[in-house]
Formats: structure tokens, C-alpha cells, sequence
């Protein structure tokens, strides 16, 4: 069995990279495509796109990596079948089940691999290709919203540690590639939503451990926020060259604003998630977010489960090419389900992890379908 084992490993990880570089080059390919537009203008320059497209490779192999399983082990079963190899092995007692666990075997090193590049490579490339990008263009994060970008924020008489006693309203113009921010607008609240005080500011740099640094600060207060203030009681207005803003709020929060939910790692959603909820704010689309990247990696075992049928189908069945077209098709299938699952689990409020799941498990219902169909003909 050892033997099997690994001549299975050899020829379908051969098999799985060949058909994931074929990929990552078509996709490389039009990505190009999309970059040359953009060529020449505010300083960003042909070996900067060429980086930019490099950069976006991990995220394409995280994407990319159930489909390529799928293709490469159909192609590596297909040639086992024609050249008669696995019927050999199936009259030397090897059963299904025996099939099934050499390929989870390999299987488990896919899923490692897949989550590696999803939880560590992928999110900090796609992040330091966005940085380049912007850097070479002179550019910054902007949001969709003509008045910027809005976050939402405790307040607390100590710090991260002490009561809450209001909330706050961020508004955010823009934030550079290095983290800072521009055109700042802070709304304060206190427990009876009554407005307490507004800050603007030029700018502000992140000094770390939940700190700010605003510059440039006008600072109004609006009598405490008392709800017995009347309308023609002063406003006490100063301004200030600086001032700290203790805040939850911080430059990976904000980023995640402008962030791809699917590129982002499950680290990052989980953090950003318990953010939303401790504002009471919705957190659906990060919830789905969050499970897909949980339950993403155990795809490739449904892949490796919906190719082990194509062993038990002779030559004469249909060529390898034609099954190979068939893998193709299971592959761009499962992405179209998995991305649409994700929509309507959104729109209709379903449990973010039976959102995420059912995909995988009605394509699971469809390989022991597929399994039970080929054995009793």
C-alpha cells in the first residue's frame, strides 16, 4: 500500500501543480491585460504592473487550488484508467475505500497548502501589491461614499478599560498607503445620544496601542451633551496644534474597510467581526466571510472525492480530454455555486456556516452519487 501511496502522491501532485501554473498564467495573462490601461499614468510604470500582477499570484492560487485538484487528479485517474493500471490495482484488492483514503492522504497536504496561502501569503500580498499601486500613483484609499468613510466607536472614561460613556462617529476623507489619515471628523455622543462634542483634524498618525495622534485639531464642545442644554447656550470652540484619541479603532480596521472580504484572512475577519458586534453593527457578510475560510480547505476533499469516479470509467467511456473538460466544467460549477450561496445567504439571512458549507456538501452528495452509480454499473 505504501507503494501505491506514494506513486499516487507523485504523479497527482505533478499533475495538480501543471494544471494550477496553467491557470495562474491564463489568469496572470489577463490580469496584464487589465493593468496596461493604466500604464503611464501618475507615475505608474510597466515593471510596477508586472509586480502588482506578481503580487496577485498567491491570491489566485488560494481561489484556484480545489479546481486545480480536481483537474489533476481526473487527469492523473483518466491515464491510470486507459493504461489499464487501475484495474490492475482494483484485482490486486484494492477497493474503494482504499482509493478513497490514498487520495484524502494527499488530500490533507492541498488543504495545508491551501490554508497557508490563504491565511498568511495571499492577505499580506494582495495588501503590499495595494500599497505599491498606490505608491507608484501617488494615490490614496478613498472611499465610495462622496463624504468618506464612516466607522464606529466606544467611548470610555479609561482608556480601552473604563465604562462606556457615549459612542463616536468616524468620519475619514482619506488614508494614505502608510496608515495615515486625512481629513478627520469626529462625532461624539453621550449615553442618551445627545451630541457631546465634534473634533476635526488635518491628519492623524497611528502611535500604536489603540493611540492616535490627531494634528491640526479644532475641538467644539456642546455643553457635555446635556439633554437640558438649551440651543442658545454657548459652544466652547478651541483649537489645538495636537491632541491623543484613544480609540478601537485602528489601522487594520480601517483597511479592512476597503478590503475584499474574500481576500482577507480568517484572523482578520474574527477581529474585525467582534469590532462590529461590540458597536452593534451588523456582521453578516464577514460572518459568511469568516465560515468560507474555515470550510474552504476541506474543498479539496470533495474535489479529490468528485474525481476518484472518472478511475472507474474505461477509455472507451470517453477520452481524457473529455474528461478533463468535464473537471473543468465540476470546477467553475463549485466557484459559481460557492460565490452565489454566499449572495443569497446574505439576502436571506441564513446561518453564516450553512451558507458557507452547503456548497461543499452538495457537491460531496453529488461525488458519492457519482461513486455509488459507477460501482453498481
Amino acid at each position: 500500500m505504501r507503494v501505491i501511496q506514494r506513486y499516487f502522491t507523485t504523479e497527482i501532485t505533478r499533475s495538480v501543480l501543471f494544471a494550477l501554473a496553467a491557470f495562474l498564467a491564463l489568469f496572470a495573462f489577463f490580469e496584464m491585460m487589465g493593468q496596461l490601461d493604466q500604464v503611464g499614468r501618475n507615475g505608474y510604470q510597466l515593471q510596477q504592473a508586472v509586480l502588482y500582477v506578481l503580487m496577485g499570484l498567491p491570491g489566485n492560487v488560494y481561489e484556484l487550488m480545489p479546481t486545480a485538484v480536481l483537474i489533476g487528479t481526473i487527469y492523473t485517474l483518466s491515464q491510470l484508467a486507459a493504461r489499464s493500471e487501475f484495474t490492475i490495482m482494483r484485482v490486486s484488492s484494492m477497493s474503494t475505500g482504499m482509493a478513497a483514503r490514498v487520495l484524502a492522504r494527499i488530500g490533507v497536504g492541498f488543504a495545508v497548502l491551501t490554508i497557508v496561502f490563504g491565511e498568511i501569503v495571499a492577505p499580506k500580498a494582495t495588501e503590499w501589491a495595494e500599497k505599491l499601486k498606490l505608491q507608484a500613483q501617488g494615490a490614496s484609499l478613498s472611499s465610495q461614499f462622496r463624504s468618506g468613510m464612516w466607522a464606529k466607536d466606544v467611548i470610555r472614561d479609561n482608556g480601552l478599560d473604563g465604562n462606556v460613556t457615549g459612542s463616536r462617529f468616524i468620519n475619514i476623507q482619506s488614508i494614505s498607503p502608510d496608515g495615515r489619515i486625512e481629513g478627520v471628523k469626529l462625532y461624539e455622543l453621550d449615553k442618551d445620544f445627545h451630541m457631546a462634542r465634534m473634533v476635526t483634524a488635518k491628519s492623524g498618525d497611528y502611535e500604536g496601542d489603540h493611540v492616535w495622534k490627531l494634528s491640526n485639531v479644532q475641538q467644539s464642545d456642546f455643553s457635555g451633551g446635556s439633554k437640558d442644554r438649551k440651543i442658545t447656550d454657548p459652544i466652547k470652540t478651541v483649537k489645538l496644534d495636537s491632541m491623543r484619541l484613544v480609540s478601537e479603532v485602528t489601522p487594520e480596521i480601517l483597511s479592512v474597510l476597503f478590503a475584499d472580504p474574500d481576500r482577507m484572512s480568517a484572523y482578520d475577519l474574527r477581529a474585525y467581526t467582534k469590532h462590529l458586534e461590540a458597536n452593534n453593527q451588523r456582521t453578516d457578510r464577514y460572518e459568511i466571510a469568516f465560515w468560507k475560510k474555515i470550510v474552504y480547505p476541506l474543498s479539496i476533499f470533495v474535489m479529490m472525492a468528485l474525481a476518484l469516479p472518472f478511475a472507474y470509467l474505461h477509455f472507451r467511456a470517453g477520452g481524457v480530454s473529455l474528461k478533463i473538460f468535464t473537471g473543468i466544467m465540476i470546477g467553475v460549477c463549485f466557484q459559481l455555486i460557492n460565490s452565489l450561496f454566499s449572495h443569497l445567504g446574505l439576502l436571506n439571512t441564513w446561518p453564516a456556516f450553512v451558507t458557507a458549507a452547503l456548497p461543499s456538501l452538495l457537491f460531496m452528495v453529488l461525488a458519492i452519487g457519482a461513486l455509488w452509480w459507477v460501482e453498481r454499473t
